[in-house]
């Protein structure tokens, strides 16, 4: 990623407004929701935190994951983490339509599949009592007016776009940081 993606941004601001925090950024470039559960699920149990952020499903839409084995995965992460007693935000896929790589690969990969991930995503969420941060419109809006919301590659966000979305998830966070 760039710079540690949207959860270092988010640790640094709350360090910023004098809410002490640690942060362990688990996530992985390439990951898809079997990975978290065969790989960083117990790691997540194992640090006791008190809030947990997940963005996960991008890579599962582009590699292929059927959405029901999605949603399958995602909640038996939301079951599991939930027996923490940490706070969940989630974050739900960007309009992966509008980015760069779009142009360059069959539209078949992302065309009608964002949409049922994100639905998986809300129902998961609802579910579980997870907080939702719907990056999917706020992404409609920001990557139009942000040529530079992607890195080189056309599809990880850049520093630029990182900093977007922790802005746009920062109000959730802060809140359940002060509880």
């Amino acid at each position: 990623s760039q710079g540690g993606g949207y959860p270092d941004r988010l640790a640094s601001r709350l360090r910023k407004d004098g809410l002490p925090v640690g942060h362990t950024n688990l996530g992985q470039s390439g990951a898809r929701v079997r990975d978290v559960v065969n790989n960083a699920l117990k790691r997540v149990i194992a640090l006791q935190p008190t809030l947990i952020t997940l963005g996960v499903g991008t890579n599962d839409i582009w590699r292929g994951t059927e959405v029901a084995e999605f949603q399958d995965d995602l909640d038996r992460i939301a079951r599991r983490l939930k027996q923490t007693g940490a706070s969940m935000v989630v974050v739900n896929i960007a309009d992966m339509a509008l980015a760069p790589i779009a142009k360059m690969v069959p539209s078949a990969l992302y065309e009608g599949r964002i949409e049922p991930f994100n639905a998986a995503i809300a129902s998961v969420a609802r579910a579980h009592g997870l907080h939702l941060v719907d990056l999917y419109e706020a992404s409609r809006e920001m990557i139009p007016r942000r040529p530079d919301f992607f890195c080189s590659d056309g599809f990880h966000p850049s520093a630029v776009g990182y900093d977007e979305w922790a802005d746009l998830m920062f109000p959730v966070v802060r809140t359940l940081v002060q509880r």
